[in-house]
C-alpha cells in the first residue's frame, strides 16, 4: 500500500508541476513534496522503473517545451511564457533525474 500511495503521490506532484501556473513560492513547495515522496522509493527495480518511465515521459516534455519555445518570436509574451515554462519543465526533469540516480546508485551498491 504503501509503495501505491507514494507513486500516486508523485504523479499528482508531476501533475501539479506540469499543468499548472503555479507561483514560485507553490512551484517549491510541491517541487519539495516531490523531493520527499521521490526518496521514500524501495531501492528496487520495481520503483527504478517507475521512476525512469517519468524521467523518460519528462524528457520528451522538456524537448516538446524546448521546440514551443523555439517557435514563438523573441520579445513576445508567447516567447516569455514559453521560456518560463521551460525553465519549469527543466527543474522538474533535474529532480525526475536526480531521484533516478539515487535509486541506481542504491541498487548498485546492494549488488556489491
Amino acid at each position: 500500500m504503501h509503495r501505491f500511495q507514494t507513486r500516486a503521490n508523485i504523479d499528482h506532484y508531476l501533475g501539479v508541476l506540469y499543468n499548472h501556473d503555479l507561483s514560485r513560492h507553490d512551484r517549491s513547495a510541491v517541487t519539495m513534496l516531490l523531493v520527499a515522496e521521490g526518496e521514500k522509493l524501495s531501492i528496487d527495480l520495481g520503483d527504478l522503473e517507475f521512476a525512469e518511465l517519468r524521467a523518460a515521459s519528462g524528457r520528451e516534455r522538456l524537448t516538446r517545451s524546448k521546440q514551443s519555445r523555439d517557435a514563438s518570436v523573441f520579445g513576445t509574451p508567447e516567447r516569455e511564457q514559453a521560456d518560463r515554462t521551460l525553465v519549469n519543465v527543466e527543474n522538474t526533469q533535474t529532480q525526475l533525474e536526480d531521484i533516478c540516480q539515487r535509486l541506481r546508485a542504491g541498487i548498485a551498491s546492494s549488488r556489491k
